[in-house]
């Protein structure tokens, strides 16, 4: 990755709980800049297409099934035009096999960092436009059990710009065609379901002792959507 895209990214805030609704860094090309090149951007998670009436839809967007994105009312546009990437030490996944849920945080095994492909949008009805993003998924055979093998589509290292510069012939067969790295999880506190935590103990593997804290949740209704294993048969999204 080129110094400056490097240099942009580690000037991001740090974050480690983010959720819908809430910014993120991506890489970007915008083709009406009077720059050339990949930029770095702060986005909001959860795709806005340009046709909405509100800054938010009544569909989950945060992520798009990459079998269904072509066709969708909401991401068929970004697909044809408007791809980027998402860089992230990790991710969050709950097992929900288990009562209450348990979240894992899973990342590549080898400590790089993980390239997710993802669609991004502006919305301009508002006072200022608003740039907002989706992540792809699909089945990933990576993704170590008791955790669904649901999760982002992953972009190599050595030509991801591939995706984000470049108007490829068949989107859908290059990323189905990718290798995907090879991933670790380990168990991390419930206390990510708090979308108001945003520090670095979030990441820190569950005590022992935790699995008694967690039978006191009982209710289990709010631990979160993380989305990565929705599979809503929805074609008007």
């Amino acid at each position: 990755m080129p110094a400056a895209l490097v240099t942009a990214l580690l000037a991001m805030p740090d974050r480690y709980n983010i959720s819908g609704r809430t910014p993120a860094a991506v890489l970007w090309h915008d083709d009406n800049a009077t720059r050339d090149g990949v930029q770095v951007g702060e986005f909001t998670w959860g795709l806005v297409p340009t046709w909405s009436k509100t800054p938010e839809t009544r569909y989950t967007t945060v992520t798009a099934r990459l079998q269904r994105a072509p066709r969708s009312r909401i991401f068929r546009r970004p697909w044809e035009r408007r791809h980027c990437v998402v860089p992230m030490n990790g991710y969050y996944k709950w097992d929900r096999s288990v009562k209450p849920a348990v979240p894992y945080f899973i990342q590549a095994q080898d400590g790089k960092a993980l390239l997710a492909a993802g669609l991004w949008e502006t919305w301009s009805k508002g006072d200022a436009p608003l740039h907002t993003f989706t992540i792809l998924t699909h089945p990933n055979a990576a993704i170590p059990a008791p955790l669904v093998a649901d999760g982002p589509v992953f972009l190599p290292h050595k030509d991801w710009t591939q995706w984000v510069t470049e108007a490829l012939w068949f989107p859908m067969r290059y990323l189905t065609t990718l290798p995907q790295p090879a991933l670790e999880a380990y168990r991390v506190s419930r206390a990510i379901r708090d979308r108001t935590r945003d520090d670095y103990t979030l990441l820190e593997p569950a005590a022992a002792g935790d699995a008694v804290a967690d039978l006191a949740h009982e209710d289990s209704g709010d631990e979160g959507d993380d989305g990565w294993d929705d599979d809503e048969a929805d074609e008007d999204r």
